[in-house]
């Protein structure tokens, strides 16, 4: 403290801390979370305790809800009117709670999540269930604080004559706390206590024969019972809890799936919508119409189905993609012994007993106190009646009331309360009748204390009361189970093959990772030509494809992109199409596409072959690619390159049943030649074995799958534009990793490289670009078989044209 000021010096972090420390304590105890014991928030216990103080209660006629609100705020809770308001509101929404504690008059919002009418528009007052929680309120059963201005008393919990924690369930969040506890079956619940109050030591097991699980006040089914339990044992868990639907039959052989019921807290308004736009969208084409077509009897969704469509297969899909389906994570916390504390089944079951059993306690204790002082004055009536001309003698003689009372208690050993009732006795008392009706009250009190003594003095005695208490209020309020429950989460699985209708579409796919797919009225409208694309781009593939089709494409760095044709960009045939870095945010900038692979369903037999830059090969299963589950934005590992230098320079998919031979060429312009069966097959996320022994400054130009010992020819091109066409057969055999032989004679100056080796197939054309942008076509036929030892001969004048830039194939028609 600085003189005489009364200044403290604290550092930011102090303050804070210690303020947030209080805000924090604050929202966990009085505010956010529910007690364990009545289950009630703050603001919602001061909501009950205040209209019922007001007597605005379920037999008496319904008062404007801002008349209570203002009640609330200016006794108890003062914080804003439309917190106080909201809680309100939710206390009365039947899709809300399982029983509502509020009854309200006038528009108190919908599932559609429109807002209820303003506070001065509603009447409210309390259900009748509210009445059982605020049961033995006055009689001294709950502690009761000061309010905030101290001119008012409250309560810290009321009696709850049923586990309303457990029934009506409770959402909320704090600091560093939520909670999430499920709504539930009042009958079975109090069925569940009463059997806990009689084996105090009772299994999860045995609690879930009687609470099998939530009841949700908006029905739908909840699946997974080993979820469940494990729920209701630590407080946490996750199940599933999906809407209740039928599919219905329409004319002309179409149907229509029907929506009963959908889950807890799911805004209905936009689960229509949302169903709507995926028909909307396009993401699934089998619906023709989503009607809400809930009224005053109760919700109905319908979606109507396009003509010979699968209902089952569309449903699986609304459950997977919308909120008709969702996961219900339960999070049991609540306050007990002011500290919040997640709670399961028999911790939430046995606070609620413990509390009952002081409430029953406190209110017997102060029912006889009542009854011993009542019957202390009957007895002393009793007496007075029985000496009654001798009293009123007395009470003649005497000066005044006090002077009275003083001789009553001094003539006949009266006490001074039973004094007090004698002098206060009316006149038409003294008739003849009045000394039965006293000694009927004696007799009845003597019954009633004797009957308090036992619950107070035996335990047993004590539980008694609680269950036909709590077996009562089962007997009034229970209603049937809504959520219907099912052992096993059940798996949902989409076909795209009945969402998806069956189309011939044209795709195209360039190296620069540009994609789309056209219809075949676009493609015939269009030259293929046409096509746009970057002048350093061009076609990796281009063909005509089945919407039900799938492509595998592998990049140069070994990354493997899943996609189903229907998921491609629709497309003009000559529009650029779409580029993968737009879902795909993982791939390099300079990563290219070198192959697609097209195929219907993927081959059991088939194997991917990978060769890189730096000598590297394997084989991979084509059954390592299926369809993964976050295929949409990020790629799989076809081959894990060892350097950032390597890439991935030729992949085949081949028949893994037949035997295949390989030939790799250099750049330095070796060949090696050997049994692909010297490859051993390995998983995706291998990089493989050395496909050949190269020199410093040598890399593999191609990988090239040949059947067993085939006698085509391939075509070289070196980078000075010489082209050379040579039969396979004119390299030996050898083994992996071997260096390999010479395909081209070496030159002491300017000597050839290899710049691309191509195997030459039926109507292959070669086309050789210069740097000086010349493009030489070359027909293989046209080329004489060379040696292995010669360098070819030129297509272009090196002098003019300068060297090779890029060399491409194409099959003419």
């Amino acid at each position: 403290m600085s003189e005489g000021h009364g200044i403290q010096k604290l550092t930011l972090e102090e303050i804070m801390g210690d303020r947030f420390g209080r805000y924090s304590k604050y929202i966990i105890q009085d505010r956010a979370l529910p007690d364990i014991r009545d289950g009630l928030k703050p603001v919602q216990r001061r909501i009950l305790y205040s209209m019922n103080k007001d007597g605005n209660t379920y037999e008496k006629a319904f008062r404007k809800s801002a008349k209570s609100v203002g009640n609330i705020m200016g006794n108890y809770h003062p914080h804003g009117d439309s917190s106080i308001y909201e809680a309100m509101v939710r206390m009365s929404q039947d899709w809300k709670l399982r029983n509502p504690l509020i009854e309200m008059h006038g528009n108190n919002g919908s599932m559609d999540g429109d807002p209820p009418a303003a506070m001065r528009y509603t009447e409210a007052r309390l259900s009748e269930l509210s009445g059982e929680l605020l049961t033995d309120i006055e009689k001294e059963t709950v502690d009761f604080v000061w309010n905030f201005d101290d001119t008012e008393k409250e309560p810290t919990v009321l009696p709850a004559k049923y586990p309303n924690l457990l029934v009506n369930g409770s959402t909320g969040i704090s600091a560093g706390y939520a909670t999430e506890i499920p709504t539930h079956n009042l009958a079975e619940v109090i069925d569940g206590a009463v059997y806990l109050i009689d084996h105090p030591n009772a299994s999860l097991d045995k609690l879930m024969e009687f609470i099998p699980g939530p009841d949700f006040p908006t029905g739908g089914i909840l699946q997974g019972k080993k979820e469940l339990k494990k729920a209701y044992e630590t407080g946490k868990g996750k199940v599933n809890l999906r809407s209740k639907t039928a599919i219905e039959p329409l004319k002309a052989g179409r149907e229509q799936i029907v929506i009963t019921e959908i889950p807890y807290e799911v805004n209905k308004a936009v689960l229509v919508k949302k169903m709507d736009e995926l028909r909307l969208n396009r993401r699934l084409e089998g619906i023709s119409e989503v009607r809400d077509e809930s009224d005053r009897t109760g919700l109905r969704i319908v979606v109507e189905l396009k003509k010979e469509v699968d209902a089952n297969a569309v449903l699986n899909f609304l459950f997977k993609n919308t909120d008709l389906q969702i996961n219900y994570n339960f999070n049991m916390v609540a306050i007990n012994n002011l500290r919040p504390e997640q709670v399961g089944l028999q911790a939430i079951l046995g606070a609620y007993i413990s509390h009952r059993k002081t409430v029953i306690r406190k209110r017997s204790e102060f029912d006889l106190k009542k009854a011993k002082n009542r019957q202390h004055i009957v007895s002393g009536l009793i007496k007075a009646l029985s000496i009654l001309d001798q009293v009123i003698a007395t009470i003649r003689g005497s000066k005044d009331k006090k002077d009275a009372k003083m001789n009553l208690v001094a003539s006949y050993a009266f006490t001074e309360e039973q004094a007090e009732a004698i002098v206060s006795l009316q006149l038409y008392r003294l008739t003849n009748t009045d000394i039965t009706a006293l000694e009927k009250e004696n007799k009845e009190l003597a019954e009633l204390i004797e009957k308090l003594m036992l619950i107070l003095n035996n335990e047993k005695e004590l539980l008694n009361v609680m269950k036909t208490e709590l077996r009562a209020v089962k007997k009034q309020y229970q209603s049937p189970r809504m959520t219907k429950l099912e052992e096993e989460i059940q798996e949902i699985t989409i076909e795209t093959a009945v969402l998806i209708p069956q189309e011939e579409v044209m795709v195209s796919i360039t190296k620069e990772g540009y994609v789309k797919r056209s219809s075949l009225r676009s493609f015939s409208a269009s030259k293929e030509d046409q096509i746009e694309m970057k002048e350093t781009d061009n076609l990796v593939f281009s063909g005509q494809l089945n919407t039900h089709h799938h492509l595998l494409i592998v990049t140069n760095k070994g990354n493997m992109i899943y996609r189903q044709v229907h998921e491609l960009s629709d497309k003009k045939w000559k529009d650029v199409g779409e580029h993968f870095s737009l879902t795909i945010t993982s791939l390099e900038a300079t990563e290219k596409i070198i192959a697609v692979f097209p195929y219907a369903e993927i081959g059991e037999n088939l194997q991917f072959v990978f060769v890189t830059k730096e000598g590297m090969i394997k084989r991979t299963s084509m059954s390592e690619f299926n369809i993964w589950r976050t295929y949409k934005s990020r790629p799989t590992l076809g081959m894990k390159l060892k350097t950032d230098t390597d890439e991935v320079i030729a992949v085949e998919l081949i028949d893994g049943t037949q035997s295949k031979d390989i030939l790799l060429v250099t750049h330095l312009a070796f060949g090696l030649y050997y049994d692909l069966e010297e490859v051993p097959v390995v998983g995706a996320k291998a990089s493989g074995v050395k496909a050949i022994n190269l020199k410093d400054q040598d890399y593999v130009v191609n990988g090239l799958i040949l059947e067993k010992n085939e006698t085509c020819t391939i075509t070289l091109v070196t980078q000075r534009g010489s082209v050379k066409r040579m039969k396979v057969n004119e390299l030996s055999k050898l083994g992996r990793a071997k260096r390999g032989l010479m395909v081209l004679r070496e030159l002491k100056s300017n000597p050839h490289r290899v710049f691309a080796v191509i195997k030459n197939k039926k109507d292959q054309i070669i086309q050789v670009q210069t740097e000086s942008n010349a493009v030489y076509a070359i027909n293989y036929k046209d080329l004489a078989i060379n040696d292995r030892q010669s360098n070819g001969s030129f297509v272009n004048d090196e002098k003019v044209d300068g060297g090779v830039i890029e060399v491409t194939t194409q099959i003419i028609e």
